[in-house]
């Protein structure tokens, strides 16, 4: 991790140990290295392999529509809270972009798409490329297609994706409002104000301090009464009651104090 930091200034200092020795070992697997120094060589060595290597250590782990109660709650409820005005919505972690087409899935059912922006924001370059691209093999649409029905248990695939042999590809309206953007959570700054923030899933890689750092730039960047989203594996520290309320527990959802 030192010799990360020094070769290309990501520190991963404070990320959780577990997760990050569990990248290291799925990695040296993947190139089938016998040691620690053949993959700190490769590090150093190269950039392009540093570049790939992101995606092994920290998992992009997402979904359509996972988790469909979160989904369903947001468009009972927590939509309507914040009103049919010029929503912006900033995806942390977006990882591939099954998210954030949710999303935008959900956003157009209601009659909001239209007028919402969405910012999404991933580490991995490659995962961004991917997620930007919008293309998904069928074999994991026919993983979605559960959760999908569930949100959606009148409608089908083909009216959000372009269907190929081997794969479909997200359909043009629903890439329009999004932008995809490199950014590091733990150290670039983000300026912008959003009514509602998706961080799920990506904090079980942080320790105590790094949650803690995260949780004020999320805070710092919703707007007052603006909602955070977190993943259901993702355990907040104590000083979140400093910063959110919590507005739904089973859907681990919370609303920002002013």
């Amino acid at each position: 991790m030192q010799a990360i930091n020094n070769r290309y200034g990501l520190d991963f200092t404070n990320y959780e140990r577990t997760s990050l020795k569990r990248g290291v070992i799925r990695l040296m697997m993947k190139h089938k290295m016998e040691n620690i120094v053949e993959l700190w060589s490769a590090v150093l060595k190269s950039s392009d392999f540093f570049k790939n290597a992101i995606d092994d250590l920290l998992v992009n782990l997402t979904e359509l529509f996972r988790n469909p109660d979160v989904w369903i709650k947001l468009r009972d409820s927590v939509l309507g809270r914040l009103g049919r005005k010029n929503l912006r919505i900033w995806h942390a972690g977006c990882a591939t972009g099954e998210e954030v087409y949710t999303m935008t899935f959900v956003l157009e059912a209601m009659g909001m798409l239209h007028n919402t922006r969405l910012i999404a924001t991933d580490l991995s370059t490659t995962a961004l490329n991917k997620a930007a691209k919008g293309e998904y093999s069928l074999l994991l649409l026919k993983q979605y297609l559960v959760p999908f029905l569930k949100f959606f248990p009148n409608t089908g695939m083909e009216d959000y994706f372009d269907f190929q042999d081997t794969h479909a590809t997200i359909k043009p309206r629903y890439q329009t409002n999004v932008t995809f953007r490199k950014h590091n959570l733990v150290a670039d700054p983000m300026i912008d104000q959003f009514d509602l923030i998706f961080c799920r899933n990506v904090m079980i890689y942080f320790d105590e301090i790094l949650k803690n750092h995260v949780l004020k730039l999320l805070h710092k960047c919703l707007k007052p009464d603006g909602y955070l989203m977190i993943g259901y594996y993702d355990v907040m520290p104590g000083a979140v009651k400093e910063y959110f309320e919590v507005d739904d527990v089973k859907t681990r959802i919370y609303k920002r104090k002013n």
